[in-house]
Protein backbone atom coordinates (compact mmCIF):
# COMPACT_ATOMS: atom_id res chain seq x y z
CA UNK A 1 0.00 0.00 0.00
CA UNK A 2 1.25 3.92 -1.16
CA UNK A 3 -0.44 6.76 -0.17
CA UNK A 4 1.85 9.51 -1.99
CA UNK A 5 1.13 13.73 -1.61
CA UNK A 6 1.96 16.29 -4.00
CA UNK A 7 4.79 18.72 -2.95
CA UNK A 8 5.26 21.03 -0.26
CA UNK A 9 3.18 24.76 -1.51
CA UNK A 10 3.81 27.96 -0.56
CA UNK A 11 0.68 30.18 -0.86
CA UNK A 12 -0.26 34.12 0.16
CA UNK A 13 -3.47 35.17 2.57
CA UNK A 14 -6.61 34.51 0.68
CA UNK A 15 -5.45 32.54 -1.80
CA UNK A 16 -6.42 28.68 -2.12
CA UNK A 17 -4.41 25.29 -2.48
CA UNK A 18 -5.12 21.50 -3.61
CA UNK A 19 -3.62 19.30 -2.37
CA UNK A 20 -3.21 15.36 -4.14
CA UNK A 21 -3.07 11.92 -2.21
CA UNK A 22 -2.31 8.93 -5.00
CA UNK A 23 -3.25 5.70 -3.28
CA UNK A 24 -2.07 2.51 -4.74
CA UNK A 25 -1.61 -1.51 -3.86
CA UNK A 26 -5.10 -2.22 -2.72
CA UNK A 27 -8.50 -1.53 -3.47
CA UNK A 28 -9.06 2.12 -3.64
CA UNK A 29 -12.81 2.26 -3.59
CA UNK A 30 -13.14 -0.20 -0.27
CA UNK A 31 -11.30 2.35 2.07
CA UNK A 32 -11.91 5.85 3.30
CA UNK A 33 -9.68 8.12 2.89
CA UNK A 34 -8.99 10.77 6.20
CA UNK A 35 -7.25 13.66 6.00
CA UNK A 36 -5.43 14.87 9.14
CA UNK A 37 -2.67 18.04 9.46
CA UNK A 38 -0.40 19.24 11.90
CA UNK A 39 0.23 22.91 12.68
CA UNK A 40 3.98 23.76 14.15
CA UNK A 41 4.27 22.55 18.07
CA UNK A 42 1.33 21.29 17.71
CA UNK A 43 -0.63 17.67 17.75
CA UNK A 44 -2.50 16.09 15.55
CA UNK A 45 -5.73 17.10 14.20
CA UNK A 46 -8.06 15.41 12.52
CA UNK A 47 -10.05 17.50 9.63
CA UNK A 48 -12.44 14.51 8.21
CA UNK A 49 -12.48 11.59 5.33
CA UNK A 50 -14.07 11.25 2.35
CA UNK A 51 -15.68 7.75 0.77
CA UNK A 52 -13.85 6.99 -2.68
CA UNK A 53 -16.97 4.62 -3.70
CA UNK A 54 -19.49 7.43 -3.50
CA UNK A 55 -17.89 10.91 -2.83
CA UNK A 56 -19.78 11.29 0.41
CA UNK A 57 -17.79 13.13 3.06
CA UNK A 58 -17.42 14.50 6.63
CA UNK A 59 -15.60 17.42 7.82
CA UNK A 60 -14.52 18.24 12.09
CA UNK A 61 -16.37 20.69 12.57
CA UNK A 62 -13.71 23.57 12.47
CA UNK A 63 -12.87 22.92 8.89
CA UNK A 64 -16.67 22.50 8.12
CA UNK A 65 -16.98 24.84 4.73
CA UNK A 66 -13.12 26.25 4.85
CA UNK A 67 -11.55 22.81 3.57
CA UNK A 68 -13.37 20.58 0.56
CA UNK A 69 -12.27 17.06 -0.10
CA UNK A 70 -12.96 14.98 -3.62
CA UNK A 71 -11.94 11.97 -5.26
CA UNK A 72 -11.20 11.43 -9.06
CA UNK A 73 -11.81 7.46 -9.33
CA UNK A 74 -10.23 7.07 -12.41
CA UNK A 75 -6.58 8.21 -11.29
CA UNK A 76 -7.15 6.86 -7.48
CA UNK A 77 -6.62 9.97 -5.83
CA UNK A 78 -7.92 11.96 -3.59
CA UNK A 79 -7.54 16.05 -3.18
CA UNK A 80 -8.18 18.33 -0.21
CA UNK A 81 -8.94 22.03 -1.25
CA UNK A 82 -8.36 24.88 1.35
CA UNK A 83 -10.09 27.77 0.78
CA UNK A 84 -9.23 31.13 2.23
CA UNK A 85 -6.04 30.74 3.74
CA UNK A 86 -4.43 32.09 6.73
CA UNK A 87 -1.53 32.01 8.39
CA UNK A 88 -3.07 29.62 11.07
CA UNK A 89 -3.65 27.11 8.03
CA UNK A 90 0.91 26.73 8.01
CA UNK A 91 0.91 23.00 8.37
CA UNK A 92 1.91 19.65 7.53
CA UNK A 93 -1.08 17.96 5.94
CA UNK A 94 -1.59 13.90 5.77
CA UNK A 95 -3.74 11.36 3.97
CA UNK A 96 -4.45 8.15 5.63
CA UNK A 97 -6.04 5.23 4.74
CA UNK A 98 -8.85 5.41 7.36
CA UNK A 99 -8.34 2.73 10.10
CA UNK A 100 -4.48 1.91 9.13
CA UNK A 101 -1.47 2.62 9.18
CA UNK A 102 -1.16 3.69 5.68
CA UNK A 103 -0.03 7.57 5.72
CA UNK A 104 0.88 9.98 3.04
CA UNK A 105 4.75 11.51 3.45
CA UNK A 106 2.87 14.78 4.16
CA UNK A 107 2.45 17.85 2.00
CA UNK A 108 4.11 21.08 3.72
CA UNK A 109 1.53 24.06 3.36
CA UNK A 110 3.20 27.53 4.29
CA UNK A 111 0.71 30.48 4.17
CA UNK A 112 2.61 34.05 4.36
CA UNK A 113 2.84 37.17 2.36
Amino acid sequence: VQLVQSGAELRNPGASVKVSCKASGYTFTSYYIEWVRQAPGQGLEWMGRIDPEDGGTAYAQKFQGRVAFTVDTSRSTVYVELKSLRSENTAEYYCNRGGFRDWGQGTQVTVSS
